[in-house]
């Protein structure tokens, strides 16, 4: 801007952050993911929905090839749980302590994160080998299109990916918004709640609603469940 060239601005979540706020009022263009979020800059006659940015490699991947990379039974569903290149102990945590209980009726792709892979790790290999087969746990997976792809149902924090990512592939979500970043993963997680995209769990509930949520979304009946909130994410994608 201080050379008279034009600038541009990424709001990458739903509502902005201070610091956002505040560059915005120096840049040219504010580029948006979704409409929503033209709400937060009433004055800005150049505020255009660009849609979510996704890297060249999530291209590609289908059900298909994303199964049998990662040695999927095609016929099971899958659940992808993540909580980013870090992890999310308290989602984590909640995994570990029903593993026996859903892994009688779904897949699992689990990518902890490298702060509890150790503890992680520990719990898996305690795991009778006859409910294990279909567990896949990584610290981080460089392939996540092939997660992604794979999925029937994520289980992840409420970041701007999920604004993006998601609604790419189709995936449906249950959602548990970060409490010390609650105000603006919560809009992210509120939004694609309202389109009926995804469901929400608050993290100190997760003890309670996070079984019954994965029964009911994977285990008879589910796919039923899930059709409509497989539609209403597809309806989302901008890439």
């Amino acid at each position: 801007a201080a050379r008279g060239l034009p600038s541009m601005l990424y709001v990458p979540d739903i509502e902005p952050g201070l610091a956002i706020q505040a560059l915005s009022r120096l840049a040219h263009t504010v580029a948006l993911t979704t409409e929503s979020s033209r709400a937060y800059f009433p004055q800005r006659t150049r505020a255009v929905v660009t849609g979510y940015p996704l890297r060249s490699d999530l291209e590609g991947w289908t059900r298909q090839n994303g199964r049998a990379h990662l040695n999927l039974d095609p016929r099971r569903p899958v659940l992808l749980v993540t909580g980013g290149s870090k992890g999310a102990r308290s989602i984590n945590r909640a995994v570990t302590a029903i593993l026996t209980e859903i892994l009688p009726f779904t897949q699992v792709v689990w990518i902890s994160g490298s702060l509890d892979w150790d503890e992680v790790s520990t719990a898996v290999q305690s795991l009778p080998a006859e409910i294990s087969t279909g567990l896949r746990v990584f610290p981080y997976l460089h392939d996540m299109g092939a997660a992604l792809s794979a999925a029937d149902l994520v289980l992840s924090r409420a970041g701007a990916s999920a604004l993006g990512e998601y609604p790419f592939f189709g995936l449906p979500a249950v959602l548990v918004p970060y409490p010390y970043a609650w105000r603006y993963q919560k809009v992210n997680a509120g939004y694609l709640v309202d389109k009926g995209a995804a469901g929400m769990i608050e993290d100190a509930s997760l003890a309670e609603k996070l079984l019954p949520t994965l029964r009911d979304l994977l285990g008879p009946g589910g796919e039923e469940r899930r059709a409509p909130m497989q539609t209403a994410m597809r309806a989302l994608a901008r890439p």
